[in-house]
């Protein structure tokens, strides 16, 4: 397909995916709608080279390390210090998912089959690829499949339930704000009281001052992000990939604005951040190509019932230990889910959310400083640390 036609189709289909998400107040949500498009249309005749003609695909792989460097300017210290909560929530649904599965999937699935389901589940990508490569080695060429196409159907299973959470969970948020009751406004109020003290604290690790105003350009902006995703990689790579380099963007991330190396929101500032959001999705959804008809069909069963399996966990797990920790059950299921999809569908869910629900500016963003940050450091240990622990132990069992 020639590559502008390739670009603008999948722009279309992501529109369409947005409008329906609109539509529907964010119960069907933009990624479960594309994705859907997206699989019917390679099984009917849509190129599956389409991602590759448009070029999105080679820019996203490139790009993952500068949006996820900017996810971290949108958190700081203290937001962290904050979701030890979250933290605690995603690993028991981690560890849930993988005892669950195995204990309850190894009569109906077969013992090799739930070990391999698993890690995917709770994870995705990189989970997927340990247990992927163990049945390969082994010769189980169907498990490899099955790995694969876990990673392709679970946000199918995991966008709804999180969508559904949220719009409830946003529902209630919108109520506090109204009555002013959010913690975040008590805690403004707070701070209001003593701006001075409030300055110190801040700006305290801040070593760059900002930059001049003549020099906010786009370029700039995007020069000193990429060097800092740069660095996380090369950090990652001297401590042999221990920490997941993605990990490190984050966290690096995060300090560059602190120290004011980085500004908040900045691929935002450099009006950079929709088209690489773009090309990050064509990336996910490249894995829909190796999902044949024949392929679905033959492994639909165990599909259905390692991920139907993967749900239960999560959401009894989640919900039990969310009355110990204090969380909302719809806060403590949407963190759990997040193991199903992951970044990039925790950011774009939960601004799918925010403006679905809420009617003003202000209630929009209200909502999304609630739930975003706790699904952004969800997505992260789900996918990118509990996942691949999980499957460093349970490839052993294969």
């Amino acid at each position: 397909m020639e590559g502008l036609l390739a670009l603008t189709v999948v722009c279309i289909i992501f529109a369409v995916g947005d409008y329906i998400s609109i539509k529907t107040k964010a119960i069907c949500s933009m990624m479960f709608v594309s994705s859907l498009i997206l699989l019917i249309g390679f099984w009917i005749g849509l190129p599956t080279t389409i991602f590759n003609d448009s070029a999105l695909l080679s820019i996203g792989v490139i790009l993952i390390g500068f949006l996820i460097t900017h996810m971290g300017t949108l958190m700081n210290l203290e937001q962290l210090k904050k979701q030890w909560k979250t933290v605690l929530i995603a690993t028991v649904a981690v560890i849930s998912i993988g005892g669950f599965i195995f204990l309850v999937g190894t009569p109906i699935l077969g013992r090799e089959y739930a070990i391999a389901a698993a890690p995917p589940i709770s994870g995705g990508v990189v989970a997927a690829i340990i247990m992927g490569e163990a049945a390969e080695a082994q010769g189980l060429e169907m498990l490899v499949v099955f790995t694969a196409l876990l990673v392709v159907v679970q946000g199918f299973f995991g966008y709804p339930v999180a969508s559904i959470m949220l719009s409830k969970e946003a529902k209630k948020l919108c109520g506090l704000f109204r009555e002013k009751k959010l913690p975040s406004q008590v805690e403004s109020k707070v701070a209001e009281e003593t701006a001075a003290a409030d300055v110190g604290v801040k700006f305290k690790y801040k070593i760059f001052p900002p930059l001049p105003q003549k020099y906010e350009t786009t370029f700039i902006y995007l020069a000193k992000l990429g060097i800092v995703a740069f660095l996380s990689f090369q950090i990652a790579g001297l401590l042999n990939d221990v920490v997941h380099r993605f990990v490190v963007c984050l966290i690096m991330g995060i300090i560059g604005r602190e120290i004011g190396f980085l500004e908040e929101n900045i691929m935002v500032k450099a009006n950079a951040f929709g088209m690489a959001m773009v090309a990050l999705m064509s990336v996910i959804f490249a894995n829909l190509v190796n999902a044949t008809p024949d392929m679905v069909v033959s492994l639909l069963i165990p599909l259905v019932v390692s991920l139907t399996l993967g749900l239960i966990a999560i959401i009894l797990s989640t919900t039990l230990f969310s009355k110990v920790i204090g969380y909302s059950k719809e806060m403590a299921i949407a963190i759990g889910v997040s193991a199903l999809f992951g970044f990039p569908g925790t950011f774009i869910i939960s601004n799918e959310v925010a403006n679905a629900v809420g009617e003003t500016k202000e209630e929009k963003q209200a909502i999304l400083d609630e739930i975003l940050p706790k699904m952004l450091v969800a997505g992260f240990i789900t996918v990118t640390i509990a996942s691949v622990v999980l499957a460093g132990f349970m490839v052993k069992m294969m």
